[in-house]
């Protein structure tokens, strides 16, 4: 469970979150709509302990998020708008890496079974990441957050600059990580995929959650016509 509990951001006389409260449970994934300025990124660094709360909590599987405190980094992972792994490594070697740093250890075969996992081709596996497009990029990311055991998913703009093709491959694969019971809250502008992909979409203004509805509940004309009444 992802819990935040009026979870407060300010920066001087500037509140970037303001008294948040918010619950995702396993198996959900939240898209957060809003401006930039809204205060999703502010949500995302909370949780990643990037940043500390003026007041409140971030909660995640009941432990409160706290700066540099790996008691709750080993159930995160963290998908920004550009993913930054090593270009001059290919994808094995990547995800090797960053298996081991969470502690983890595979066989040749089992990280070939991550990729795959993701969509990513085989012939992609060996060759430097540095001629990875975004989309593949991206797919590299989320193998290493399964690798990891990650509950929870962080997503910063993660559609942002990719192309429709890429884009769908992209919601096809969050959709699965949420059959998975995986948690995933995604910070995005996409309208459109955010009906597509989520599970619940919130809506930010000015650093306020205003509105929160299931996705079932609505479609992507009726959503961006809130969203504008909205910000």
């Amino acid at each position: 469970m992802l819990q935040a509990i009026g979870l407060t951001k300010k920066y001087k006389d500037h509140t970037a979150l303001n008294k948040l409260n918010l619950t995702i449970e396993a198996g959900e994934i939240y898209c957060l709509l809003g401006q930039n300025g809204a205060g999703k990124t502010t949500v995302i660094n909370l949780f990643l302990g990037f940043t500390e709360a003026t007041s409140g909590e971030a909660r995640i599987n009941g432990l409160v998020v706290k700066p540099n405190d790996p008691s709750v980094k080993k159930f995160l992972a963290y998908i920004p708008e550009v993913v930054m792994l090593y270009g001059n490594l290919n994808s094995m070697e990547n995800l090797d890496f960053f298996s081991k740093i969470a502690g983890f250890t595979y066989t040749s075969q089992e990280l070939e079974d991550f990729l795959l996992q993701v969509g990513l081709q085989p012939e992609a596996f060996y060759r430097p990441l540095g001629n990875y497009s975004k989309g593949m990029r991206q797919k590299v990311g989320i193998a290493i957050a399964l690798a990891k055991n990650a509950d929870v998913l962080l997503m910063d703009e993660p559609t942002s600059g990719l192309d429709p093709k890429a884009t769908n491959e992209f919601t096809e694969l969050v959709k699965s990580l949420g059959k998975q019971g995986k948690i995933v809250l995604m910070a995005t502008h996409d309208i459109f995929n955010a009906v597509n992909v989520g599970t619940t979409i919130g809506i930010m203004r000015q650093g306020t959650l205003v509105h929160e509805l299931s996705a079932a509940d609505i479609n992507a004309n009726d959503l961006q016509k809130l969203y504008l009444e909205t910000i």
